[in-house]
């Protein structure tokens, strides 16, 4: 069912992947939890759509598509010395995720592609106008459903375009050492508790193999006004 979106800035609808799971509007937590400004892998992607989020790691930015599936996008990415707007187009990678490929470096983090356990704890972490926010959640699992599901976070505001914020695997032994696992892409309830979809580590396989010739991508561009 095609869902209508009102253009940026306002919030979009989040389109989910099954809809017996009876997915709902996405919200999630957006309260600042003294994260440090610096460098940041997480993106927002804006199309003519409304906006969302993205993450760049080590083979390229990634996001959901849930705005813009093609033309021409905004992505604001954040560096130590504040944030900056590039302009790029969108590329599909398949099975709900796209690309794009910006001039410039941006910030990026590893991916891993193993699946986390039930238990586990992972850190969710997205972008909005206020600055960016994270939170501890844990790995669910439930014999019905088939893919990733972690819980949501306890405090909520109801914003849309936090779809497609960035879940993390961090190293115990590294606070430094941070990994994509995947991107939040819906919400679903069961048993009267909110748990959030993830497209996991099986999806982002494919962000590799459309990046197979990331080595020989043409020399990033330096610029005076990035840091």
């Amino acid at each position: 069912m095609d869902h209508p979106l009102p253009s940026r800035p306002s919030p979009h609808m989040l389109i989910p992947h099954r809809a017996h799971l009876a997915c709902l509007l996405l919200p999630l937590v957006t309260a600042c939890v003294g994260t440090r400004e610096a460098a940041d892998a997480t993106l927002r992607i804006y199309g003519e759509s409304g906006s969302e989020l993205g993450v760049c790691t080590s083979y390229g930015l990634v996001f959901l598509g849930r705005t813009v599936r093609a033309g021409d996008i905004e992505v604001e990415a954040h560096f130590g010395d504040g944030s900056n707007l590039e302009s790029t187009v969108v590329e599909p990678i398949g099975n709900g995720l796209y690309t794009a490929e910006t001039e410039i470096r941006l910030p990026s983090v590893r991916l891993k592609f193993h699946d986390p356990k039930p238990g586990d704890e992972l850190i969710l972490r997205g972008r909005t106008e206020d600055g960016a926010w994270e939170e501890e959640v844990t790995v669910h699992a439930d014999e019905h459903i088939h893919g990733l599901l972690i819980t949501a976070p306890g405090v909520m505001l109801r914003r849309d375009d936090q779809v497609g914020a960035g879940v993390f695997w961090s190293n115990p032994f590294d606070s430094n050492d941070r990994r994509l696992i995947g991107l939040v892409s819906a919400r679903i309830r069961i048993e009267d508790k909110t748990y959030l979809c993830v497209l996991g580590p099986r999806d982002l396989w494919r962000l590799v193999t459309h990046r197979r010739d990331h080595l020989r991508r043409k020399p990033w561009v330096y610029r005076e006004d990035i840091m």
